[in-house]
């Protein structure tokens, strides 16, 4: 319980420091720049809602895990304002940037592909996705055979149905096509990357925006996990 009491408060601490940091950056005092404030503010607010929702007496939730999101919800504030172009005034990293090498685009590529095909190749495994509760493929262990089948050796016999994947079929190939999709709109900047400064990859207001609803989405998703059983106390979300 320490352990975990010293995480959750790192991880505040971690947050609003960061969000300080972003105000630092982000938020030159000789600009208007409202819509960065925007965006770190509602990220310092959705951090305070996660702790109080997350410590509501009705709600099954934990403060650790909200610390956690909160982090992550910092981080996707930061790389959505520092996608903002760099002669935008309020984007306090362009006086720092330099031009990427054509090697150190490569690997970060790499690793960006690799990171989506393995979540796409786990993502689209899952065994309890798009499958009905009968199916095999829906997780459960019940076995395929009844015991006495198995007792009588007709479960190993030739003419025996072939096994069913343990996949859904339609989810996996779902999941990586978005997962293609999404790698080459990386490589393609979100089409907006312009020729005059076609080193700098992800960096626009199309990248601004997608990155900020990335973390938008994000937000959304853990509230409702928090607050569904409440209100749909008859469904089993266990």
């Amino acid at each position: 319980e320490i352990a975990l009491l010293v995480v959750t408060v790192i991880c505040y601490l971690a947050t609003f420091a960061f969000s300080g940091v972003l105000f630092m950056w982000f938020n030159p005092s000789d600009h208007d720049c409202g819509l960065n404030v925007f965006f770190i503010v509602l990220t310092m607010i959705l951090a305070f809602a996660f702790a109080i929702i997350a410590l509501h007496p009705q709600v099954n939730g934990s403060v650790m895990p909200a610390s956690v999101i909160s982090v992550y919800c910092a981080y996707l504030c930061y790389t959505s304002l520092s996608s903002e172009p760099y002669d935008y005034a309020c984007n306090g990293l362009h006086m720092h940037s330099k031009q990427v090498s054509m090697s150190a685009l490569v690997l970060g590529m790499l690793t960006t592909v690799l990171s989506v095909v393995y979540s796409a190749v786990r993502a689209g495994s899952s065994t309890t996705f798009l499958s009905p509760p009968s199916s095999p493929r829906s997780g459960a262990r019940n076995p395929l055979l009844a015991d006495s089948n198995v007792e009588e050796g007709k479960g190993s016999s030739e003419g025996s149905e072939p096994r069913p994947v343990s996949y859904s079929y339609t989810f996996f190939h779902l999941i990586f096509a978005l997962a293609s999709m999404y790698s080459a709109m990386l490589l393609t900047g979100w089409t907006s990357a312009t020729s005059e400064r076609s080193e700098l990859m992800d960096v626009g207001w199309t990248t601004v925006w997608v990155r900020i609803c990335t973390e938008w989405s994000t937000a959304a998703l853990y509230i409702w996990t928090l607050v569904a059983p409440l209100l749909f106390p008859d469904r089993d979300f266990s």
